[in-house]
């Protein structure tokens, strides 16, 4: 689950949907197309299954429990369709559905509550619990060199589904922020979630 040259990955994206004319590399697509348009020099990486996340579905239609909170839908379901990693008496773990990073994972209160001052004594201490048992967990079967943990509370402070408290960990590594999100805004992921949220279940700590 560590990060791989993403340079590789895009240059074999280039060698699969190109064809060699001369000098130039004309897409598939457009050869397909006629040559509808006129070829330039950029590649271009589809990712039509973010449109889901632009459009924000599944996002909640209020701030109420009841009006489609993802994160109190998802421990209602099987661990392998929810994507859930471990569940406590309090709180949850969940793979990111849009991660920053293969094994970008939330920790998230069984209780629909929006600020981290609403949580009780027996929810803080199990969230913190769990997120020392992700790092471990990152550790062991990623050899993450490094983590971003924190909220973002509110929708101002970038909270994408502010009514239900969730803490991220990020696992990071050297070199793992390239030209390719910071230019191209695309991340290359080496594994599947469900692949992803396996090796980490097999990977948590026991309690």
């Amino acid at each position: 689950m560590s990060a791989e040259p993403e340079e590789s990955v895009v240059q074999q994206g280039r060698d699969e949907g190109a064809s060699a004319t001369g000098s130039e590399r004309t897409p598939r697509y457009e050869e397909e197309r006629g040559g509808a348009g006129t070829p330039d020099n950029f590649q271009r990486l589809w990712t039509p299954h973010r449109m889901a996340y632009i459009k924000g579905e599944g996002r909640p239609t209020g701030a109420g429990e009841d009006d489609g909170c993802p994160f109190c839908e998802i421990p209602r379901m099987p661990d392998e369709e929810g994507l859930v990693v471990s569940r406590g008496t309090s709180v949850f773990t969940v793979l990111n559905l849009y991660p920053y990073n293969s094994g970008h994972l939330m920790v998230v209160p069984y209780r629909h509550v929006a600020d981290y001052g609403d949580l009780d004594e027996a929810e803080y201490l199990e969230l913190a619990t769990f997120t020392q048992r992700a790092l471990t967990a990152l550790r062991k079967c990623s050899g993450a060199q490094g983590f971003n943990v924190g909220m973002n509370l509110g929708l101002v402070a970038g909270a994408g589904i502010a009514a239900h408290l969730h803490q991220h960990v990020v696992p990071r590594w050297g070199g793992d922020t390239n030209f390719m999100p910071v230019v191209g805004h695309t991340k290359v992921l080496p594994q599947l979630l469900r692949d992803t949220r396996q090796m980490l279940a097999d990977a948590w700590p026991a309690s």
